[in-house]
């Protein structure tokens, strides 16, 4: 299996401040008087009470379960996980930062798509890695081709990479962002074995919910040398409350808790976690509406001559002929105050992605897009 950083591979550090819930569960009995944690415990919040009622207030006053085992207890029921094969933290990009500070050094190697969500690579450069970028495998439809290959992250070139530059790390989002494209748990399975033995593969799958066999077996256990990061903001709709998680070994967790941030998901986004995950039924309806609001959009806009691409997220994204036409139709909507995403990198600027909503749908509101379009 990989490493983690040197000093990790000792026992410690722990968390100096486990705080009250871990502590209430080390002792087996409840704390009811917090008289050393120094919190604000008195003070009245009559503005927050005013506007948001006491249920919210009544969750802001204590440092949160560190180990959000609330949450955790959750997940592992619905999803068929062991508690301690997940880890709880400020959503997936704080996971992802996590991740890279846990296993990489000044200047070690990195392996990512050019293109692919670009936070890893923000994240990536601010530890001092040195990130090296392979192509998309960009392939142009036929005329009428019903078996679109999509925009894939190349598995081949990342594997490639990797043994050469011996790297330490190889970033996949699965599926992609911003492309939609998913790659097979086989095909992921086959990076695994054909990269370094002390590489670590990280797998980005926020928009994992989405998939269509989200529920197989195989999305929900620990892979060797694999940390599989996901997030509640999409399918869950958590987004401003920050709720990610990890799946590997415990051993794994155990390594990566060592340089967590002890409360980094507050006391209210737990409490809201936890009820909706209590509500399962309610999030299965939203991923259904989701991937039909997909399907429809993606058949019209391909109707209108667009090169849609596959997706199996929340959004749509498509090729316009040119990243100065991308450009023009990405000012032109936000001149008309309707924010659609335009890829950064140069190597996908001809790429525009739109969220799934039903806001998409209503008559002319992408009337600036479709109009570029070759049938419009």
């Amino acid at each position: 299996m990989p490493r983690f950083n040197e000093h990790l591979s000792s026992p410690g550090p722990n968390n100096p401040f486990p705080g009250v819930r871990v502590l209430e569960r080390q002792l087996g009995h409840a704390i009811p008087h917090q008289l050393g944690s120094n919190e604000g415990l008195d003070m009245p919040h009559s503005a927050l009470r005013r506007h948001f009622g006491d249920d919210m207030v009544k969750h802001v006053y204590s440092y949160g379960d560190s180990e959000a085992l609330g949450i955790r207890q959750r997940l592992a029921k619905r999803y068929g996980f062991r508690c301690d094969e997940l880890l709880v933290d400020a959503g997936c990009d704080s996971l992802l930062a996590l991740v890279l500070r846990a296993t990489c050094s000044l200047g070690d190697c990195v392996i990512a798509t050019a293109g692919t969500y670009p936070t890893f690579a923000y994240f990536a450069r601010g530890q001092g890695c040195r990130l090296i970028e392979t192509g998309y495998d960009q392939t142009t439809p036929q005329p009428n081709d019903t078996n679109h290959p999509g925009l894939a992250p190349d598995l081949a070139a990342l594997a490639h990479e990797a043994n050469r530059h011996k790297a330490r790390l190889v970033y996949v989002a699965n599926p992609d962002n911003p492309s939609g494209h998913l790659h097979s748990d086989a095909a992921i399975s086959q990076l695994r074995t054909e990269l370094p033995d002390n590489c670590w593969l990280l797998l980005d799958e926020a928009y994992n919910d989405f998939r269509l066999d989200a529920e197989r077996p195989s999305a929900n256990q620990p892979i060797t040398g694999v940390i599989r990061c996901r997030t509640l903001s999409k399918a869950h709709g958590l987004a401003g409350l920050r709720v990610g998680y990890a799946i590997a070994s415990p051993e794994v967790l155990a390594a990566l808790m060592k340089v967590r941030i002890h409360y980094a998901v507050s006391t209210l986004s737990q409490a809201a976690a936890e009820i909706v995950l209590d509500h399962p039924d309610e999030t299965r309806a939203h991923i259904l509406a989701v991937q039909q609001r997909r399907d429809t959009l993606a058949s019209q806009l391909a109707d209108l001559g667009a090169d849609v691409l596959p997706s199996a997220t929340n959004f749509v994204a498509l090729r316009l002929p040119s990243a100065e036409l991308a450009d023009q139709v990405h000012r032109d909507m936000l001149n008309a105050g309707r924010l659609i995403a335009k890829a950064a990198h140069p190597e996908l600027g001809r790429l525009l992605r739109i969220s799934a909503l039903d806001a998409a749908l209503t008559p002319n509101m992408l009337d600036p897009l479709t109009r570029a379009l070759p049938s419009a």
